[in-house]
Formats: structure tokens, C-alpha cells, sequence
């Protein structure tokens, strides 16, 4: 059999087990209302927690960008890549998470993968929590560090794999979400903090999810717990409306990082534009109270809501919404159903969650309208009452 034969038993393979992913496109802008195929449905399924992705002050300062300092930044950063842009935003990007320094990423997957291929080796051990996303998962098989994986927020084992297998390592780091984005609940920040610094690791926290979400001004769950961990991932792809994301850490660190993380020295830098944007979203993210507050309003009343109808919908916090259903063609088959009455919720199928826990992932932002939220509610409903 052929190369191309093999991949397309591999590809039918993937629709038996009904895996196979085609996702709709979307015309226009994003935003709690969305246009697919003709159609106008509501979005419940969009990481654009704070509905910046269109806002006017980002599409200005992206506009005045263009028009000044051009499109791409021309070659890699350590090349002639480097613009006034991207040092300014990653000076304010780090003062927002209250770090020394950060440095600027093509994408939340490249920070991870640049920042642990980096940082550790085989001489190193991770310990990674369980649910970790699978750009952490990947950092960690391409450093080639010794992993172990802890239960996921389970301080008691963490420990123990730290007291078993610290002492053999040169370097040691655990490595944590802060809001899983499958699951929608939080790590124990504290906790991962005291174990890291009573066994000598370091530690790691991904804010994708959670920046702009949660902590004062939007500063995340470590701001929230008061936790400084020794590296800091935030993406600007979510709640900054944008794309990229930045690694934010100590100037020794950031150096570091900056001379030997091979995503960010093999990669064409982040267009100047891109720099501005999260300038002026910064700007904006802390200054949202008001639509952190609908935020949390919309996910919890959706979580009791859902809850009263008697789906399984997990305990979490912030604007990630769960509901499990098991088999991945149900799932499917519910998020179909919810798209014909004008709600867009994608189901979530293994290999990125566990299998058995096929689930309509939704999420909330803050410019959905109450009467949104009644209306995606309504949706389950009738399809509860049909069966």
C-alpha cells in the first residue's frame, strides 16, 4: 500500500471512531454572534473572553501600525527581526504579570514548546499535572527530560513523586495549567508553589486561560493567589482578542530564553502590528472590572442552569463550561442539534480529553446579552425534552 493509500485508511480510520474534525467556517468578524454557511447562530464556543477580538481601539493601534512600521518584521528576532514594537510590549506585558522580563512568542504552543526544550534536559525531571494541554505535554517529550505525571491537582502525589525522584535530577520543574481549558477548573497554585520551593524546583504556570479572566486588573490566578512562579506563559490569542503569547520571567531567565529557545530563534518574528495590538489591549484588559464581573455572571448561571437540567456539568470557575457526554458521536451528534436551533457549541473528542469524556465545551463572553444566555439554555432544553 502507498504513502497516500496509508493515510487515507488512517483518515477513515479516524471517522469509524467517529474522530474526524471538520470545523465550520465563520464570516466575518468574531464575536458573540457569528455568521456560518448564511447563517446567524450564537457563538458559545469562542476563547475571546473579554469580546475584544473587534474591538476599535485594538483595530486602530493594529491600523496605525501597518500604515508606520509595516506589515512583517522581515526575519527572526536575532537576525534583524527586532523592532521598537515588540520591546516595548514585552516590557509592559511583564510588568502586568509582575515579572522582570518577557519575550514574545509566535503562538501559546511555540512558548511552551521553546521555553521546556530550553530549559530542561535529560539530566532534568518535569512534573507535569495530568491535565496539562498538550503543547506543555509536547514541550515536555521534546526536551527529553524524565516526566511524571502527577494526578491532576493532587498535592499529595505530586509530593510523593517529588521526594522519589528530585534528589536524582540536576534541574527540577512541575509544570501546571492554571484554568484548564477542557475542564474549566483551577490548579491549587499555593500548594504547587510550596512543593516546588521545598524540593528545589522550579515552577511553571500556564495563564493561557486564565489572564484577563482572573486577579486583579486581569492579572491571572498566580496574581489572584499571590503566587510569583519562576516562568509565567500568557497568550494574547484568548482574552487580548489577538494572537501570539510571551514567556515572562526573570532577565537571566528571558536571556536565556532569548539565545536558546529554538521556536523563538528559528522563527520570523511577530509583526510589528501584532506588538501595538496587545499594547492597546493591555490597556484595555485592565480596565474591564465590569466585564470580568459579566463574565463570571454568565458562566455561573449557565453552569446551575445546565445543572437543573440534569447534565453533567463538572465544578469550575471562570468561563470554561463542561458538559460531559461520554460517547463521541453523541457528542457530536448534540453539538449538531445545537447548532440547527442557532447555538454554536463544539464537542471536544479524544485525543484532547480523555476517552469516554467526549464534551460540548462552552465558554461565555463578556459581551454575550442575557437574553443570549437564556436562548443557548433554551436550546438544551428542547433537546433534553426531545430525547
Amino acid at each position: 500500500m502507498g504513502f497516500q493509500s496509508q493515510i487515507q485508511e488512517a483518515l477513515t480510520a479516524l471517522e469509524r471512531a467517529g474522530l474526524r474534525r471538520s470545523p465550520p467556517t465563520i464570516d466575518g468578524p468574531q464575536g458573540p454572534v457569528v455568521r456560518i454557511a448564511g447563517r446567524t447562530v450564537l457563538c458559545f464556543c469562542s476563547n475571546n473572553y473579554l469580546g475584544l477580538a473587534g474591538h476599535p481601539a485594538i483595530r486602530a493601534a493594529a491600523q496605525a501600525a501597518l500604515d508606520q512600521e509595516g506589515a512583517g518584521a522581515g526575519a527572526s528576532r536575532l537576525i534583524s527581526g527586532t523592532m521598537t514594537a515588540h520591546g516595548e510590549a514585552e516590557a509592559a506585558l511583564a510588568g502586568f504579570v509582575g515579572q522582570p522580563d518577557a519575550v514574545l512568542f509566535s503562538s501559546g504552543y511555540a512558548a511552551n514548546l521553546g521555553a521546556l526544550q530550553a530549559l530542561v534536559g535529560p539530566e532534568d525531571t518535569v512534573f507535569s499535572d495530568a491535565l496539562n494541554h498538550a503543547s506543555l505535554i509536547d514541550g515536555c517529550r521534546i526536551s527529553r527530560a524524565e516526566i511524571h505525571v502527577y494526578r491532576h491537582a493532587d498535592l499529595e502525589h505530586l509530593e510523593a513523586l517529588l521526594a522519589s525522584h528530585r534528589p536524582k535530577a540536576r534541574r527540577a520543574l512541575v509544570l501546571t495549567d492554571s484554568l484548564f481549558s477542557m475542564d474549566g477548573d483551577v490548579a491549587p497554585l499555593r500548594g504547587l508553589a510550596e512543593l516546588a520551593r521545598r524540593y528545589d524546583a522550579g515552577l511553571m504556570v500556564d495563564e493561557a486561560h486564565a489572564l484577563g479572566v482572573f486577579g486583579p486588573e486581569g492579572r491571572g490566578l498566580a496574581a489572584a493567589e499571590g503566587v510569583q512562579p519562576d516562568l509565567l506563559v500568557g497568550t494574547l490569542g484568548k482574552s487580548f482578542g489577538l494572537a501570539g503569547a510571551f514567556v515572562a520571567a526573570s532577565e537571566t531567565m528571558v536571556t536565556y530564553l532569548r539565545n536558546r529557545a529554538r521556536s523563538f530563534v528559528y522563527s520570523t518574528a511577530p509583526p510589528p502590528m501584532l506588538a501595538r495590538a496587545a499594547l492597546a489591549a493591555l490597556s484595555l484588559v485592565q480596565g474591564a472590572d465590569d466585564r470580568r464581573a459579566r463574565l463570571f455572571r454568565h458562566a455561573e448561571r449557565l453552569r446551575r442552569e445546565l445543572r437543573d437540567l440534569g447534565l453533567d456539568v463538572p465544578p469550575g470557575t471562570g468561563p470554561i463550561v463542561p458538559v460531559i457526554i461520554g460517547e463521541n458521536r453523541s457528542t457530536m451528534q448534540f453539538s449538531e442539534a445545537l447548532l440547527n436551533r442557532g447555538v454554536f457549541v463544539q464537542g471536544i473528542r479524544p485525543p484532547t480529553v480523555a476517552p469516554g469524556s467526549a464534551r460540548l465545551r462552552l465558554t461565555v463572553m463578556a459581551t454575550h446579552e442575557e437574553k443570549q444566555i437564556v436562548r443557548a439554555i433554551e436550546a438544551f432544553t428542547e433537546i433534553i425534552r426531545e430525547g
